[in-house]
């Protein structure tokens, strides 16, 4: 779309208010079909230029009896006549931000909406540069992510400002989050905003990513080998893929805490006499407790131990039966010579992105209980440093994002206070970690949670909770409600809170391609990438 015509003029405002929102009435030759919700539009004002969003679409008419008694619109000319006097149509927008100062200056500075143009203000489609004014170029901070809707200049964000705080993405099974949440990943290498550990549990960050119109695509580990640590739960899974994992984890018994198995309650069928059973062992019997209880080479002294410590033999059963469940996963092991969370923070702490795929193991259970149990070390890890650091004793580590999928399985509310997830959410950067939350049922979350995540991207959600989870105490609720309902079903989406100066419906961009691998590395920002990196693009 080229610049004339995206300044083309629509209407005039004729009413509305700064809470509800204003009605533009359209000029007669403004075709009511060209419209769309999700489009910006900016409005010029007596002394300042407004930028704001469609949120709807309607028809009117001047006399009543039209609709009672409509023409014979057989004749074009009666058709042509009426149209934009007596028939007409009309715009509901939504109004995000101001351009103080001279419309004409060359760089307005927007500030948010606190007043509303008068009647019979100008409304035109926003421009490209009216857009770029807002978003800024892409350059050593800004990520270009993609495109707002019928337009072609870049929505580019501010990562190191992003990563402030924890960030959501969510949207229904199949509508692109996976795509998403590759390309912020890529984002946030790309510009050195800070180290990533994702827990990968479909394997799509890694090596490589699914595709559904053809063949896989290349994954962070074969654009930035040097910038990304692999690490597997399955090795012969990471073989298939051709790929050359880093570290093979494995877990050890003495690694797994009364925390670990609290949060495994609902998935191991385990009940609360049961939780508090784990307690009790961890404190009497140490580090051990697990291999004691699973050993068990002496049957009568663990019986007596429960029976000295009033544990019914229901519960020690309801408990092994869980425990069992978790001995029969292939990456525990009685004693681990090197710990996982030990080689993950050695590359962390070197500004090396880690990559955990769990390959075959795609139960709940394997990734709540790896995800957890790695993540509570190595946040005391972050807390420690930072704490060091800020006593005068060393540096603070270098931001820490850490994402987590099927992010209600970790941050329900049942859950959420107790989980080292909800422990870094809430606590918004302290320690310089924050997470990146996937999740197609974002009203299962912990709505404290879900307040605390600075920028959500959501693409189409069609259950009504989910919708109103996600935009719970986001101005202007109503007019996001009908702009979300409205993206499509693949490749959109919509974006609002702390990294963006107002809410924008988008298409990502392009992914897959050669070319596309490419621009990665233009205005690179970090380490320069190797030549072997380059040639990996196009093999």
């Amino acid at each position: 779309m080229n610049e004339a015509s995206n300044e083309q003029r629509l209407g005039i405002v004729v009413s509305g208010s700064l809470d509800k929102g204003l009605e533009v009435r359209l000029d007669s030759q403004t075709s009511i079909e060209d419209m769309a919700v999700g489009r910006h539009v900016t409005i010029e004002g007596a002394k300042q230029r407004f930028l704001g969003m469609i949120t709807d679409v309607s028809l009117g008419v001047t006399d009543q009896r039209l609709i009672s008694n409509p023409p014979d619109v057989t004749d074009p000319f009666i058709t042509e006549v009426l149209a934009g006097t007596s028939t007409y149509g009309t715009l509901h927008v939504s109004p995000q931000l101001t351009i103080s100062g001279d419309v004409a200056s060359a760089t307005p500075e927007p500030k948010p909406v606190k007043t509303i143009p008068g009647h019979f203000s100008t409304v035109r489609l926003a421009s490209d540069r009216d857009m770029e004014l807002v978003f800024g170029k892409e350059d050593k901070q800004r990520f270009w992510i993609g495109n707002p809707l019928d337009m072609e200049t870049k929505l580019c964000l501010n990562l190191p400002e992003m990563v402030k705080r924890s960030n959501g993405i969510f949207g229904k099974s199949g509508t692109g989050k996976t795509f998403l949440t590759r390309m912020l990943l890529i984002g946030m290498l790309q510009k050195g905003a800070c180290v990533n550990l994702v827990f990968d549990m479909h394997s799509e960050y890694g090596w490589q990513g699914s595709n559904e119109k053809g063949p896989p695509v290349k994954a962070l580990k074969q654009l930035f080998q040097s910038r990304v640590a692999l690490f597997t739960l399955d090795e012969k899974s990471a073989r298939y893929q051709k790929a050359r994992p880093d570290f093979a984890v494995r877990v050890g018994y003495d690694e797994i805490e009364p925390q670990d198995m609290a949060l495994l309650r609902q998935t191991l069928n385990l009940t609360e006499q049961a939780i508090e059973a784990v307690y009790l062992l961890r404190r009497k019997l140490g580090k051990s407790w697990l291999e004691k209880l699973l050993r068990d080479e002496d049957p009568e002294e663990m019986s007596q131990f429960f029976k000295d410590n009033s544990i019914h033999e229901s519960t020690v059963q309801n408990l092994r039966r869980g425990l069992n469940i978790i001995r029969r996963l292939p990456f525990i092991e009685p004693r681990v010579e090197v710990p996982a969370f030990s080689a993950i923070l050695g590359y962390l702490d070197r500004g090396i992105n880690v990559v955990l795929e769990f390959g075959r193991y795609k139960d709940i259970t394997a990734y709540i209980l790896v995800a957890n149990l790695l993540s509570r070390r190595i946040y005391a890890h972050y807390q420690e440093k930072t704490e060091r650091a800020m006593s005068g004793d060393g540096t603070p580590p270098i931001p820490l994002v850490i994402t987590i999928e099927e992010a209600h399985k970790f941050l329900s509310p049942e859950v959420a206070p107790q989980t080292i997830f909800g422990t870094i959410a809430r606590e918004m950067r302290k320690y310089n970690a924050t997470l990146l939350v996937i999740d197609q049922r974002p009203s299962s979350i912990d709505s404290e949670v879900m307040s605390q995540l600075g920028t959500k991207i959501t693409c189409l959600l069609d259950n009504e909770r989910d919708v109103d989870s996600v935009l719970s105490g986001t101005p202007g609720k109503g007019a996001l409600k009908s702009v979300l309902a409205r993206l499509g079903a693949k490749q959109q989406a919509l974006i609002f809170g702390h990294a963006v100066p107002m809410p924008v419906a988008f298409e990502p961009r392009e992914y897959g391609s050669a070319a596309s691998y490419k621009s990665f590395f233009e205005n690179e920002t970090g380490p320069e990438a190797t030549e072997q990196d380059i040639e990996q693009l196009w093999q």
